[in-house]
């Protein structure tokens, strides 16, 4: 009888914990977006007998229960506390790295030969219309490789970078790697998100600038000013543990001179910096106003100079520096980008226009893709 009692408790608790987040999950207004995890969230989908016979609708609304979930951040550091007390090397993809740093797990088979060789004939196809510079970044896995966990696997992106350089040849390649790994024990990474930080993305200027023979405008690395020092970027999403917050960081000296920048044909700013951001969980966007399909820059600075910037959101820090070079830059990022490339840079091609490839290393094989 004992043993019949708990069986039927145990039951019971276990149908009251069904029945709870049910209807929880009922009378809570799903939610359209995830500051924390910085995110549109799934919308319960339409129902079809096609949809359903198809598999989609059931694979979607699995998607839409998972994305609304009740407490789904709190229920997402729980995992977390649990994956820890396993010695987990990785948790949601993300390394705990030594320093209180987070690294995205970029794992050796997910970036095969056949993708290189794909992202590359892009690039080659790109750089041959138009004498382009490329400058791929090397990820935080890659350069800080000592504050990875012990046997943690990563992708080894050296290959895939001298590929790029017997590519493209000397003139056009930027070594980014060689003077990140130079300045390893700064902090030059973020410990909370994917990004570099600005004090990366200078020294990235500073081999951009050796590589084309710019005279460096901004050639201090300690010219900085600190904005906000609470930023908890997208790794830190994943696990939503409690952690010592990020600086947010940008050079004095590219505020020296007026803008004019115009993001989408519409919107207009006069700074390079939207402070808006620095009140939100993305505060990332605080540099050129998050993400953009197009953008365009004038400086103000009489020089006849144009700048053509083909990128991902790694560039956004780093922008500012480059357009002190230039009377005008434009800045496309073909993740929202709908068009044909080479038609679309036609319309805005001048005499001398300077063209730069900058993307991460793993953005440029999961995200580099145009149609000429």
């Amino acid at each position: 009888m004992s043993e019949k009692r708990n069986a039927i408790f145990t039951s019971g608790v276990i149908i009251f914990i069904i029945l709870f987040f049910t209807v929880a999950d009922f009378v809570t207004p799903d939610r359209l977006f995830s500051e924390t995890e910085n995110r549109i969230l799934a919308s319960k989908p339409e129902f079809s007998g096609e949809a359903l016979q198809q598999g989609t609708y059931t694979e979607d609304y699995e998607t839409y229960v998972t994305d609304q979930f009740v407490g789904r951040d709190k229920w997402i550091a729980v995992k977390t506390y649990m994956d820890i007390l396993l010695q987990k090397k990785d948790i949601n993809g993300v390394y705990l790295a030594e320093d209180n740093y987070l690294m995205e797990q970029h794992k050796p088979e997910d970036y095969p030969e056949e993708l290189e060789e794909e992202k590359l004939e892009l690039l080659e196809q790109l750089v041959q219309r138009w004498d382009a510079t490329v400058m791929l970044v090397p990820t935080a896995d890659n350069i800080l490789t000592d504050k990875l966990p012990k046997y943690a696997d990563y992708y080894d992106e050296t290959g895939l970078l001298a590929r790029v350089r017997e590519l493209v040849g000397e003139k056009r390649y930027v070594d980014v790697y060689a003077a990140l790994r130079e300045h390893a024990d700064e902090q030059i990474y973020y410990r909370t998100d994917h990004h570099w930080t600005s004090l990366g993305s200078y020294y990235g200027y500073r081999a951009w600038a050796d590589a084309t023979g710019k005279f460096p405008v901004i050639r201090d690395a300690e010219r900085r000013e600190t904005v906000a020092e609470d930023f908890l970027g997208t790794l830190h999403s994943r696990i939503n543990l409690p952690m010592e917050g990020d600086e947010i960081q940008y050079y004095t000296d590219t505020m020296r001179n007026p803008v004019t920048i115009t993001y989408d044909f519409e919107q207009t700013a006069d700074s390079f910096y939207e402070e808006k951001f620095l009140d939100t969980k993305n505060k990332y966007g605080y540099f050129l106003d998050d993400n953009h399909a197009f953008v365009e820059i004038q400086t103000g600075y009489p020089n006849g100079k144009t700048l053509f910037v083909i990128k991902d959101s790694y560039a956004n820090c780093m922008i500012p520096m480059l357009a002190q070079h230039y009377e005008t830059v434009y800045v496309l990022d073909l993740r929202y980008f709908n068009g044909k490339l080479f038609d679309f840079m036609e319309t805005y091609e001048q005499e001398g226009m300077d063209v730069l490839v900058l993307y991460n290393c793993i953005h440029f094989l999961e995200e580099f893709y145009y149609i000429k």
